[in-house]
């Protein structure tokens, strides 16, 4: 259970108070600004989480981007620490303790969202056509839905 602000502040208060000596004015004055500085505090921090929730720049990361413009045309900016990419790469994700999957969930990326600038996620989708890998993926689910696949057949 959290502390209310009045606690924080009677705490704060009585460790300066058994550091030095302090008259009953000094102490009332010491609580009144620790008070008024700890509610100020916790009104940037409403308002910071109000940001977040409409859209603005991730509080708590010191990154001035927003999740929708961190992946742009030739680059993609980590959300953890502001450093530029081509890709996010599951080495740089781990330096933060996260996966792609926990990165995407905690900043509200979809599942299949590439992590990656947005022109090398194009090369890749053009590349993949021109190999043919859509056909043959489209191939491949038309026959799981036919007949199953060769594993079940071969068990049986």
């Amino acid at each position: 259970m959290s502390k209310s602000l009045v606690e924080m502040a009677a705490d704060l208060v009585q460790s300066q108070c058994a550091s030095k000596g302090m008259s009953t004015e000094e102490i009332a004055m010491a609580l009144q600004s620790t008070f008024g500085a700890l509610q100020a505090l916790q009104a940037d921090e409403a308002k910071l989480q109000g940001v977040v929730a409409e859209g603005g720049a991730v509080a708590g990361t010191g990154v001035g981007v927003t999740p929708e413009k961190s992946i742009q045309k030739n680059k993609i900016v980590c959300l953890e620490c502001g450093q530029e990419f081509k890709m996010l790469s599951p080495k740089h994700l781990r330096s933060h303790g996260l996966t792609g999957r926990e990165y995407r969930a905690k900043y509200g990326f979809p599942l299949r969202q590439p992590l990656c600038a947005k022109s090398l996620s194009d090369r890749r989708k053009k590349a993949g056509k021109e190999r043919g890998l859509p056909d043959n993926l489209r191939k491949a689910i038309a026959k799981r839905k036919k007949g199953g696949n060769g594993k079940k057949a071969a068990g049986k």
